[in-house]
């Protein structure tokens, strides 16, 4: 269903029309200040500008022409020019009476769905998820969630790091220091034991450096003894990450490593060089791009002077595949800011090879200590993304205790990890993605302010609402908004519709976050002047148990939109 905005624009653009003026000014957006209507255009000034007129009489001119019946009241003319519409309370009614009947809440699909493959997460064989894949994981994610919802076709592909030098020292530890026992218990910590141990070694010992270089060559070559354990370091360390996915609620369609495309890189390189793409330079084969202000001497290396291959050479090969089997019309990558250069230089490089899919590095800044230095542990480690989520939930275990002492345990376990993982992925999709931020426990399990607790606890008080009245709101019900705040949250929950399709503009999913924390004050104050199940008649009472519902079911769908669950006590 259109929202409000779209209808606006609609009349906007006729109006234009009519008075032979450009409909692409025909823009129309939510007014920041409520005292000069629900929603203002600057098309007069805009115009204006082109005409050298005056901006009043332009706003004039479109009024005379612009039709808002049973949509708004008259457009007011405001400041240099703006034209400002206040909502009729009989279209918003009207409105939130079919978004109640809406499984979508009033969300459409996009006229023209895309393919959209979404590359993120992208963990490294052999070692532990870290703190730093919070971001590419819990963004990628809410990226694929909120694009499927709109109605794209979306493959979420996890690129994961199964292959490079480090596998040497992992196999030799494999065939010398294997501890079975721990292996079992914990694969990844004694994989990483395993190479740390070599890599000891080999600073005083040149002839174990050498063997494990010369077990790395063989399983290049596919000598069966190394290729068996490489698998089962490989299958060994998706079983711990699929654990953390499984905890996380995410899913992949594929996980196409970096092995994937091993075989189809020495290929690449010969077609890149016999098409004239790729040139050697001191031996080594790059691709230069002298018509690219931005990347002129800076080449991308497809081969090294010793016949090796870098990450280039993979993502590009990587890219050839998913265009040549799945065909998407854009490529997603969620990787960190560093890597601009990398992605600026692949995908000018996969232009030049004739590929026209739309590819976007999705780019995200660093999560920071209380110390605003980049997250570690004393040591000097990443801190474990396991350890994280960890004491998330304990912590979240201890706040529902300390709340409630009437909850049975196995409900206060599945609502302590509905909280604590809630909260970290919250606290990541609630920043801008650019930014980095500072990751702090007490913030982001805050019962008070922008955060995941205190978004499920204003779910939580709604549905409470419900248990007490031992009804469900009837979606039949007219909606009445005669009292301010009632219009209010009705404008709030209409504008759900104009938030959710914005998060993929520029891949923002704290808009949608900021959106929900706005609702869930507005509700707040809607409740605190406006009762509910004491309301002054039974009409009245109806309408805010289905304004209260639907602001339930908004707030639960957008928190799903962004991974997060909501629990039905606290």
């Amino acid at each position: 269903m259109p929202t409000p905005r779209e209808l606006l624009a609609a009349r906007l653009r006729a109006a234009l029309i009519s008075a032979e003026l450009d409909p692409a000014r025909a823009d129309v957006t939510q007014s920041a200040d409520a005292r000069f209507g629900d929603y203002q255009a600057n098309a007069a000034m805009a115009l204006a500008k082109e005409k050298r007129a005056n901006p009043r009489d332009v706003a004039a001119e479109i009024i005379s022409k612009l039709d808002v019946t049973g949509l708004s009241a008259p457009p007011e003319i405001a400041g240099a020019g703006f034209i400002n519409f206040r909502l009729e309370n009989s279209f918003l009614s009207t409105a939130l009476s079919a978004m109640a009947k809406d499984d979508r809440l009033g969300v459409s699909r996009v006229a023209q769905p895309r393919k959209i493959v979404v590359d993120f997460s992208s963990p490294n064989v052999a070692k532990p998820m870290h703190v730093g894949h919070i971001r590419s994981t819990i963004l990628g994610d809410c990226l694929v969630r909120v694009a499927r919802f709109l109605g794209h076709d979306v493959l979420a592909d996890n690129h994961i790091g199964d292959w490079g030098t480090q596998f040497g020292k992992v196999i030799y530890g494999w065939k010398h220091f294997l501890d079975r026992e721990a292996l079992q218990k914990d694969a990844i910590s004694e994989l990483v034991r395993l190479y740390r141990e070599v890599n000891r070694l080999e600073e005083t010992d040149e002839t174990i450096k050498r063997v494990a270089r010369e077990e790395l060559v063989k399983l290049q070559a596919g000598d069966p003894e190394n290729f068996a354990i490489w698998q089962q370091t490989v299958e060994l360390s998706w079983r711990e990450f699929e654990k953390l996915y499984t905890l996380l609620d995410i899913r992949f369609d594929e996980r196409l490593g970096e092995s994937a495309y091993n075989d189809a890189l020495a290929p690449l390189c010969a077609e890149l060089e016999k098409r004239g793409i790729a040139t050697e330079s001191e031996g080594a084969l790059c691709i230069f791009f002298p018509t690219i202000p931005a990347l002129e001497g800076k080449p991308a290396i497809v081969r090294k002077s010793d016949g090796g291959f870098l990450y280039a050479t993979t993502d590009l090969a990587t890219i050839e595949y998913r265009v040549r089997h799945w065909h998407p019309d854009s490529i997603w990558y969620v990787v960190g800011a560093p890597q601009a250069l990398h992605f600026q230089q692949i995908f000018a490089a996969a232009k030049l090879m004739g590929i026209d899919s739309d590819m976007r590095h999705i780019a995200f800044g660093s999560i920071l200590g209380e110390d605003r230095k980049i997250m570690k542990t004393r040591s000097g480690e990443n801190v474990g993304l396991s350890e994280v989520l960890t004491e998330a939930v304990e912590r979240a275990r201890r706040m529902v205790e300390a709340r409630s002492d009437k909850l049975p345990q196995e409900e206060i376990e599945s609502t302590a990890h509905t909280i604590g993982l809630g909260a970290v992925k919250y606290a990541e999709l609630s920043q801008n993605r650019l930014t980095d931020y500072v990751f702090s426990w007490d913030k982001l399990l805050a019962l008070d302010g922008n955060t995941a607790p205190y978004l499920q606890n204003a779910y939580v008080r709604i549905r409470s609402i419900f248990r007490r009245a031992e009804e469900d709101a009837d979606i039949s019900a007219p909606i009445l908004l005669d009292e301010p705040a009632e219009r209010i949250l009705g404008l709030k929950l209409l504008q759900y519709a104009e938030t959710v399709p914005v998060v993929l503009d520029d891949f923002r999913p704290n808009i949608l976050a900021n959106y929900l924390y706005e609702l869930a004050n507005t509700y707040h104050s809607f409740y605190e002047a406006c009762p509910v199940l004491k309301a002054p008649t039974p009409a009245i009472r109806a309408s805010r148990l289905l304004l209260s519902s639907l602001t339930a079911r908004t707030l639960s769908h957008g928190l799903s939109l962004l991974g997060i669950r909501c629990p039905e006590k606290m």
